[in-house]
């Protein structure tokens, strides 16, 4: 028996779960199995009655369920762009608690939404590009390729590899385009991140005209959501740029075709072609 997540960081907000709820039900529909919609981490705090009812699911938890009723061989299919640590550190060490209860259950994690050992899959840069072509109007803008930051190298070269596949795509569309961070940690080790998007919106190249902002997230919180972290940088850019006209663009996340690489990755982990971790059942005489 198998139980399949779709697994997203967690958020407070309650629109990042409903978005994640959202995917999870076409995902669904589209493979013909059940795909749960559940956190690492967070969502489980936020008030059910903000969810319809339905409290948010966190994977330990609602994996350790699945166990419970049977299933073993858990499925996780990352809702991330790269191997961010809550992949490659924390999952691990959550999924062998479960393991320690349910000997008999085996975890395989798909691969991320970008899978930088595949081949030149091409279809995320494809819908940030969409998402840059609602908002051309005229003179082509300045294109900045916005994320949260990460303290992992690794996780930061898949944003840069993705803005030049959007600046390739969006050709003589685009005057440029720049990757850039909303924050980063302290210190020179993390300066990979660099630029940041509050330095890039001052930089005289960006101040003055059009720039659309391709915002590089999954689902709306506190820092792509509304009045969150990116609307109040760009905010304040503006202000202290009065010829600068910024618009955002809407989230990957949002996008309808973000389904079909998440069906791709989750039947390459089925059928073990790729995946990212595999976690073996520790007592495999009892499969």
């Amino acid at each position: 028996m198998r139980a399949i997540f779709l697994v997203d960081n967690g958020s407070l907000r309650p629109a990042a779960t409903r978005n994640l709820r959202r995917i999870a039900a076409l995902l669904s529909q589209q493979t013909g199995e059940t795909v749960c919609a559940a956190s690492l981490l967070h969502s489980h705090k936020i008030p059910a009655d903000e969810l319809e009812g339905t409290p948010a699911l966190t994977l330990g938890p609602a994996a350790e369920r699945s166990a419970e009723q049977g299933a073993t061989e858990i499925i996780v299919l990352p809702f991330f762009f790269g191997p961010s640590k809550a992949l490659t550190d924390y999952l691990p060490e959550r999924m062998a608690t479960l393991q320690a209860r349910f000997p008999n259950v085996s975890v395989r994690v798909a691969q991320p939404l970008v899978d930088e050992q595949g081949d030149n899959d091409l279809r995320l840069a494809r819908l940030l590009a969409d998402n840059v072509r609602e908002h051309l109007n005229g003179t082509p803008p300045r294109v900045a390729l916005v994320d949260h930051g990460s303290p992992i190298p690794e996780v930061t070269a898949v944003r840069n590899r993705l803005a030049g596949q959007l600046s390739v795509l969006l050709a003589d569309g685009a005057a440029c385009v720049a990757a850039a961070s909303m924050e980063r940690r302290e210190g020179e080790t993390y300066r990979f991140n660099e630029p940041l998007l509050q330095n890039l919106l001052d930089n005289p190249d960006f101040h003055d005209g059009p720039v659309v902002l391709a915002m590089l997230f999954l689902s709306p919180g506190r820092h792509a959501g509304e009045e969150g972290d990116i609307a109040e940088i760009c905010q304040d850019a503006q202000q202290r740029h009065p010829a600068l006209n910024v618009a955002t663009t809407r989230l990957v996340g949002e996008h309808s075709g973000i389904v079909d690489i998440l069906h791709s990755r989750l039947c390459q982990a089925i059928d073990g072609q790729r995946f990212l971790l595999e976690l073996p059942a520790p007592d495999s005489t009892l499969r």
